[in-house]
């Protein structure tokens, strides 16, 4: 749906320890973290306003949200599975 908001943590509730820690403490996971929220903002702001863009465009902004998302929630699961054994 349009202008969604895909705040990370708002996915990943479950996750909300994790990701805090993850952001404090791994400067990758904290740039990319912001990186993906950039991402969302822009999707979120040119859907909002119109903005002409093509569907290509757009479809290669929302990839790019998406490979960033994967590879985070990865890093979070990885993080969350040590934290339990640990």
């Amino acid at each position: 749906m349009l202008n969604d908001n895909h705040a990370f943590i708002l996915d990943f509730p479950e996750l909300k320890i994790d990701i805090v820690q993850l952001n404090h403490d791994d400067p990758r996971f904290k740039a990319e973290l912001q990186r993906y929220h950039e991402l969302d903002y822009k999707i979120r702001q040119l859907e909002i306003s119109g903005s002409p863009i093509d569907d290509t465009c757009m479809n290669d902004l929302k990839h790019q949200r998406m490979v960033l998302k994967d590879a985070l929630y990865k890093q979070l699961t990885q993080h969350h599975e040590q934290a339990k054994l640990g």
